[in-house]
């Protein structure tokens, strides 16, 4: 049964993939056109619209996220093969320069190249540093204060001391270690939302638009097919 931030945040979902797919018969259509119809004006609107899509999911998912950040790492409302390729609650930042490898953008310079792959180095250094903090507050959780923590909670419910005073320490620790969940997710946004930025900064409107429409697809088909798979899975 779904929690309430999980009813809610799975109905913005829904919504929200919807409109990303109708922008993205958009995107794939002009990325498909030999003979540019569009101007530059035209294709940096399209390019505005996905980039307002992504600035309103990741409000809505770090409101959600501040009730209930155990929602995120476990997300009800992504399939198996979706999570299998999440990296702290999403898409690995990393991923963006293979697609523009294969995307086989429309000229594309050799100062393009070079600043691509400037960007690529510091956004792999981004995420070894979130990558470290994730890694800080899951060894956290054997630390000396949560070992006794979880020895005295044992003896209160062996009926060995005060159950109110137990319980409410424990409310604490988990605030505490969900607090730190919330500034790792937001961390691996930002650097999300910084790689994606960057490479838009570097490409031409229509280049932008190219790219965008490959990021699309694969965001896009990897949810429909981890559906798929679900739904045949839950029929045998």
């Amino acid at each position: 049964m779904k929690t309430q931030v999980e009813e809610r945040f799975s109905e913005f979902l829904e919504k929200w993939v919807c409109q990303l797919e109708q922008v993205q018969h958009q995107l794939l259509k002009l990325s498909q056109e030999k003979i540019l119809l569009h101007n530059d004006a035209e294709l940096q609107a399209l390019v505005s619209k996905v980039t307002n899509l992504h600035k309103e999911y990741y409000t809505a998912k770090w409101a959600a996220a501040h009730q209930d950040v155990l929602a995120f790492f476990c997300p009800v409302w992504s399939s198996p093969l979706e999570n299998a390729f999440s990296w702290l609650t999403g898409w690995k930042p990393s991923m963006l320069f293979q697609l523009l490898r294969k995307a086989r953008l429309r000229n594309v310079s050799e100062q393009q190249l070079r600043k691509i792959e400037e960007l690529r180095l510091k956004i792999r250094y981004e995420e070894e540093r979130v990558e470290r903090e994730m890694e800080r507050q899951q060894v956290a959780m054997a630390d000396r204060k949560t070992v006794e923590l979880a020895r005295l909670a044992t003896r209160v419910r062996n009926g060995g001391g005060a159950v109110a005073e137990v319980e409410g320490l424990v409310d604490i620790a988990m605030k505490v270690m969900l607090s730190g969940l919330e500034r790792v997710m937001k961390a691996a946004d930002c650097v999300r939302l910084k790689a994606l930025k960057g490479v838009l900064d570097l490409l031409s409107p229509l280049q932008c638009v190219e790219f965008l429409a490959a990021t699309g697809m694969v965001q896009i088909k990897l949810r429909q097919w981890g559906r798929k798979r679900s739904n045949l899975i839950d029929l045998n």
